[in-house]
């Protein structure tokens, strides 16, 4: 997180919250993190010791002078609720300062019911009312553009979502601060607290699975756009205007997600034989595995579709490093036979050394993610959280 600057009430809820996601550390390293002043993080500290929610703990040794006191927090009692929106069901974890999954559930869910939201709402209420622990605040995810964490206005058509007042209408019924994006985003905000945003200030997280998407991380902050939409590189047209473009569920044809997104790869294998006509992608990637090369060749020419259309975003972005995650990582031996061919030709020079990492996945990673939106509040000097981030370092201040 170097590079942000936290001020005024982000000080103190910042150097919570680093304490609780990177645990016990030196007042220097929190002020070269933080980008603070010596003096200022000394002043905060004494403060928080004062009220008994920091600790000093045990010296380390030093480059010379004094060996360095490390601080750490008192209790890390308190969690973030993350709630991950799909087009049938309602993943929800509960989150602990380090990241850590207390717990996690999942409930039914239909978006496109006449009384979603409310059902939304009372979801996350029961969720809310069955924690023992303080409640910094809720982190909800989506499949769509959310005009800003703070108001949570979602569009998103494969939701059936237009304009969808889900920020007002989760904060009435759950009572807390609630903070609402782009469900790659919050994969994005994760990545700042506990992976590679703590090395690395500008940097993309891209997913693979049931669709294509991309948070963009620039000097340390959450690229989004306008309208809240930036990042969907799912929908770049990538179609041969000599073919039939398939349809995307944006209502566009054409578009990279179509192609290489979940119903895109069943698609492709099905039509070449690969898979029979019930097949699934479980079943492509099973073929995959047992050496059947129609299967990875699918597989081949998806990676090397993306990795064109990804290398136009780093030429766009200029990022330090990709981070690829999302169900489909399961498969990515045979897609990297593709992608990594194609993603070094088609870079600058300057570029073809950018460093792409796969991580591991786990449907909790989502709903995590989530919980991230809120964990990140006091690292947002942009204010893209207003209100509701100011509310949730509020409570992280007074934990």
């Amino acid at each position: 997180m170097t590079g942000q600057s936290p001020r005024g009430d982000l000080v103190p809820s910042g150097i919570v919250a680093m304490l609780g996601t990177r645990g016990p550390t030196s007042r220097t390293a929190i002020a070269r993190n933080l980008g603070l002043s010596p003096a200022t993080v000394t002043q905060v500290t004494k403060d928080l010791i004062a009220r008994g929610v920091v600790e000093e703990l045990e010296s380390v040794p030093s480059n010379g002078g004094r060996p360095a006191r490390l601080l750490g927090l008192v209790s890390r009692t308190g969690v973030a609720l993350g709630a991950k929106v799909t087009a049938d069901h309602v993943a929800v974890v509960t989150v602990e300062l380090d990241g850590s999954v207390r717990s996690s559930g999942s409930h039914e869910f239909d978006p496109r019911a006449a009384d979603a939201l409310d059902r939304l709402g009372r979801i996350l209420t029961q969720e809310v009312a069955d924690l023992d622990e303080q409640l910094f605040g809720v982190g909800v995810g989506v499949p769509g553009s959310v005009d800003s964490q703070a108001s949570g206005i979602v569009d998103a058509p494969t939701l059936g979502w237009r304009a969808a007042q889900v920020g007002p209408v989760l904060r009435q019924a759950v009572g807390t601060p609630v903070l609402v994006d782009n469900d790659v985003n919050t994969l994005a905000a994760a990545e700042r607290l506990y992976g590679i945003g703590r090395e690395h200030s500008s940097y993309l997280v891209v997913t693979i699975g049931r669709g294509i998407g991309c948070g963009i991380v620039v000097d340390g902050g959450i690229y989004r756009g306008a309208n809240g939409g930036a990042g969907e590189i799912g929908h770049i047209p990538v179609w041969d205007p000599s073919t039939e473009p398939p349809p995307c569920t944006c209502g566009s044809t054409g578009c990279l997600e179509a192609y290489i997104g979940a119903d895109g790869l069943v698609r492709t294998a099905r039509g070449r034989g690969a898979l029979g006509p019930r097949g699934t992608l479980a079943g492509l990637l099973r073929a995959a595995a047992s050496g059947d090369e129609s299967a990875r060749t699918v597989y081949a020419e998806a990676g090397d579709l993306l990795g064109r259309a990804l290398a136009g975003v780093i030429h766009t972005v200029d990022p330090e490093v990709v981070v690829l995650l999302g169900e489909g990582v399961d498969g990515w031996e045979y897609w990297n036979a593709g992608f990594e061919p194609s993603f070094r030709r088609s870079l600058l020079p300057a570029r073809k050394a950018v460093p792409v990492f796969v991580e591991p996945w786990t449907e909790d990673q989502w709903a995590r993610g989530a919980a991230s939106l809120v964990l990140a509040s006091p690292f947002d000097s942009a204010g893209n959280g207003g209100e509701q981030s100011r509310l949730v370092r509020a409570r992280l201040g007074a934990s």
